[in-house]
């Protein structure tokens, strides 16, 4: 019998992995039903929106308060999907403040729980680990240092793999000489011989708000240092227009902004300026140094450093054990700083070569191939009981 399952995920990253788990589920079970809160990867891959996440993703306290309402009675819809349909499984994808209410509630159901993308227990409410134990049949872990955290915690869990190791195709040369590069600048009104200086600000509204403006003016430092620098701006798709009037307003000609394309970005690319998040491996995975930077409202940002347990942000430098790239938080993310960093990287070619073979250390830990086949294998066999 066909597997029928509950899928939750919020964000693009995770509506990216819904999207590919949900193929491979299919290449392994044909007819296995999938239903739940997700976006347009979900829905191209064939899985049935019963809610949308966007609208949803915000980051810091006093923007998820604004969402609560709206987050509750999505919360509440999927329960009450899971409590008239029964599913074989939940499937929660990352989106903690979301999938855990939600899990505790489907697993009150007596309906088995899965958890892909395990929350970043490790950084941020180590507390958690006790709460996903009690709610959890597995958590599947895509960083590779996560399974012993989990592990020793008593949570049944297993590593995977990164799922963007499939999703991301990197060019496998240079970016100077790269077919890639060479096919996609000049459609874009852009230079494959200039340095290229890729820009990722984040998929949330209120992220790319507080981010993409000081990005921007770093941009004119970097032409001010760098004659021939040129940028790329890479947009997450559903955000507003008015989000990006600030990079024509503040004029860091060439520049092209593109939308849903940001691994064409990377892959054109010889250095990244990006928020921290998913963006930052996918970097890392084309091979591109990168500045990453973020900042938080100010009261998100004071309660936050008194939680959070490790001393990077950024992915490539958790997952590296050491900082290899840069990182510029809260007031140490000026404009001044960012172009200082970034025209280092692009001048200074030891220091780039010295970035790319950290690169080369963290890919070499994000597991080979198949990572949402493993982990619909996994998530086939709990729901098959």
């Amino acid at each position: 019998m066909s597997a029928r399952l509950l899928l939750s995920c919020g964000e693009p990253s995770g509506d990216l992995y819904a999207g590919a788990l949900v193929r491979a589920l299919r290449a392994l079970d044909p007819q296995v039903s999938v239903s739940g809160l997700g976006g347009p990867q979900l829905a191209a891959a064939g899985g049935r929106l019963l809610d949308d996440y966007r609208g949803l993703a915000v980051t810091g306290l006093t923007e998820a308060v604004a969402q609560l309402p709206r987050s509750y009675a999505a919360i509440r819809r999927l329960a009450a999907f899971a409590r008239t349909e029964r599913p074989d499984a939940l499937v929660a994808i990352d989106f903690p403040d979301f999938n855990v209410p939600l899990a505790r509630r489907v697993k009150h159901l007596g309906i088995p729980v899965v958890y892909y993308v395990g929350p970043q227990i490790w950084a941020w409410r180590p507390g958690r680990l006790k709460r996903i134990l009690e709610i959890v049949d597995r958590v599947l872990v895509i960083f590779p240092f996560e399974e012993a955290i989990y592990r020793d915690g008593g949570v049944p869990v297993e590593f995977v793999g990164h799922p963007l190791v499939d999703l991301v195709q990197p060019s496998g040369a240079p970016a100077e000489s790269s077919g890639p590069r060479r096919q996609f600048l000049p459609k874009h009104g852009l230079s494959p011989d200039a340095p290229t200086v890729a820009i990722l600000p984040g998929s949330r509204p209120n992220e790319v708000a507080r981010i993409l403006p000081d990005l921007v003016s770093a941009g004119r430092l970097i032409r001010d240092r760098v004659s021939s620098a040129q940028f790329v701006v890479a947009r997450a798709p559903n955000l507003d227009d008015r989000l990006f009037d600030v990079v024509r307003q503040q004029g860091i000609e060439p520049v092209a902004i593109v939308e849903g394309e940001a691994d064409a970005v990377l892959a054109a690319s010889d250095v990244a300026l990006t928020a921290s998040g998913t963006a930052t491996v996918q970097a890392a995975l084309h091979d591109v140094p990168m500045v990453i930077v973020y900042r938080l409202s100010p009261i998100t940002y004071q309660i936050g450093r008194r939680l959070v347990t490790v001393g990077s942000i950024g992915m490539v430098n958790l997952i590296a054990g050491e900082r290899i790239v840069p990182e510029l938080v809260q007031d140490a993310f000026t404009p001044e700083a960012v172009a200082r960093e970034a025209v280092s990287l692009l001048t200074d070619v030891d220091r780039a070569a010295r970035v790319r073979a950290g690169l080369a250390r963290v890919r070499e830990k994000l597991g080979g191939p198949g990572a949402s086949r493993r982990a619909a294998e996994a998530i086939l066999r709990i729901a098959r009981g």
